[in-house]
């Protein structure tokens, strides 16, 4: 359908004979109708972000500047007043959206409809799809209602949306500040403190902090947070965010009994005599460290996550001895690529007066490495920066939780490293310290570089060398997915 006489329409400048052919069209093509309808729904929305409209209202059709001077003029109006009202009223009358899948959600059910009604989720992931086909997953704990199927009040949570071209001007609004889908993908983050963040993986999205006169156009990569008024520019974190494929993943993995599998298996490491510390971050006990309490691998769990930099949790243990065997494994799901080193954990120190000390981290090509203070490569290693590397990039399966594990044996004077409960890449030393512990971070290294962008899961470290197979059985018995 032309936009000719839409723009004029939405202009105030449309003249009657234009007038009346728009009505003749709306009339008699449903196509167009329905096109007619979402360029009115975006421009609606885009006028309300403009006004700094956020009240509960229904949406309303923008008053044109047009003069009705003659009856027929009138009546053509109203024909197209009632056109629009007639598609309101039918849209009002059907569920704004419907749930899809509740993984770990009890305040949830698959395939309920949702309304007008105020939602809370303590634990899990809802997977829901509007009435006009935009599918969301809502990550807990959040707080959510739907004011109409396009439009979406987040007191807290983390969204991620997928919108067709139905469902253009598909609108979040949040404490801090408004998102106006133009049809594409994006996620919403309100965190329990501090401001929402707006982050378009896909297209276009119109933006607006609360308060502040400008809206701003996001493309795809782009990023801000709603911070005071103001919105500011920020780093994509492009899989911080759960996404509808995810979801069904992490819905059969609980179905086939998951979980259960996992907490027996941890409990067989909790009772491993070679434990030096097992963190699943479910102590209710604040922990040291700076760093967002958000929702692990499955639903109610927690897990440390380092959004900024300076971001880290800090751990003491293991450091009144040599450990000639060490195990390294955890569970990360990383935000996003680029730093130079993201660390998993880092000693404090790194002196050559106290050999040993373990550095574990993240490379910049994404590769895992175990540095040891005083340790040499043996002379056929094959290494570019002097220290042992991976050979398989750590996220093949970015928007995922991988499971990482690297094993250090000073006795044989190896390391080898482990994806997903597969042997990666084993490199020789010449010098081979027993490793040393002791006050550590997880996340960072005070140092700008070293800032770890995503969440940690299950860290274990163990004094002693897990086999391939145990390795294999870690991964299998923790994995969420199916």
């Amino acid at each position: 359908m032309s936009t000719k006489f839409i723009d004029a329409y939405l202009d105030g400048t449309i003249t009657a004979p234009e007038l009346q052919q728009l009505n003749a069209l709306l009339l008699t093509d449903a196509k167009a109708r329905r096109e007619f309808a979402e360029i009115l729904n975006v421009d609606s929305a885009l006028a309300a972000m403009a006004a700094g409209w956020t009240k509960d209202e229904a949406p309303v059709v923008r008053q044109t500047k047009w003069r009705a001077t003659t009856p027929r003029w009138m009546a053509a109006a109203a024909s197209v007043a009632l056109l629009l009202g007639g598609w309101w009223w039918q849209d009002s009358q059907s569920a704004f959206a419907t749930v899809e899948k509740a993984a770990g959600v009890v305040e949830m059910a698959d395939g309920s409809s949702l309304r007008g009604e105020s939602h809370e989720i303590k634990a899990g992931s809802v997977a829901l799809v509007t009435a006009r086909g935009a599918r969301i997953v809502i990550e807990a704990p959040a707080e959510f209602r739907f004011e109409s199927a396009q439009r979406l009040h987040m007191k807290r949570g983390r969204l991620a949306a997928d919108v067709p071209p139905a469902a253009k001007g598909f609108t979040v609004i949040t404490p801090t500040g408004d998102a106006i889908d133009l049809g594409t993908r994006f996620g919403v983050d309100v965190p329990m403190s501090g401001a929402a963040e707006v982050h378009v993986f896909q297209g276009e999205v119109i933006t607006k902090a609360t308060g502040e006169k400008a809206k701003q156009s996001l493309r795809g990569g782009d990023a801000v947070t709603f911070d005071q008024g103001a919105s500011t520019s920020r780093e994509l974190r492009s899989s911080a965010f759960i996404q509808a494929d995810e979801m069904s993943e992490l819905t059969a993995g609980l179905a086939a009994g998951q979980r259960a599998r996992a907490e027996s298996a941890l409990t067989n490491l909790k009772n491993d005599p070679a434990l030096i510390a097992l963190l699943d971050f479910e102590s209710d006990e604040a922990q040291p460290g700076v760093f967002r309490r958000v929702q692990g691998r499955w639903p109610g769990s927690h897990a440390p996550e380092f959004v900024h930099v300076g971001d880290h949790l800090k751990l003491d243990v293991g450091g009144d001895r040599d450990w000639p065997q060490l195990t390294l494994a955890a569970w990360v799901r990383i935000d996003r690529l680029g730093a130079p080193y993201q660390s998993l954990l880092h000693t404090d120190g790194w002196s050559k007066n106290n050999p040993g000390q373990v550095h574990w981290m993240i490379n910049r090509d994404t590769t895992m490495r175990l540095a040891l203070i005083g340790n040499t490569l043996a002379p056929d290693a094959n290494e570019r920066d002097g220290h042992p590397d991976s050979r398989t990039a750590v996220l093949p399966e970015q928007g995922r939780w991988v499971h990482l594990a690297t094993v250090y044996d000073s006795q044989t004077k190896t390391v080898r490293f482990y994806l997903n409960g597969q042997f990666d890449k084993e490199t020789r030393q010449q010098v081979a310290h027993p490793a040393r512990l002791g006050p550590a971070q997880i996340g960072n290294w005070n140092q700008q570089d070293r800032k770890l962008s995503g969440r940690v899961d299950e860290l274990l470290l163990l004094g002693r060398a897990m086999s391939d197979n145990e390795i294999r059985a870690l991964h299998a018995a923790g994995n969420p997915y199916r």
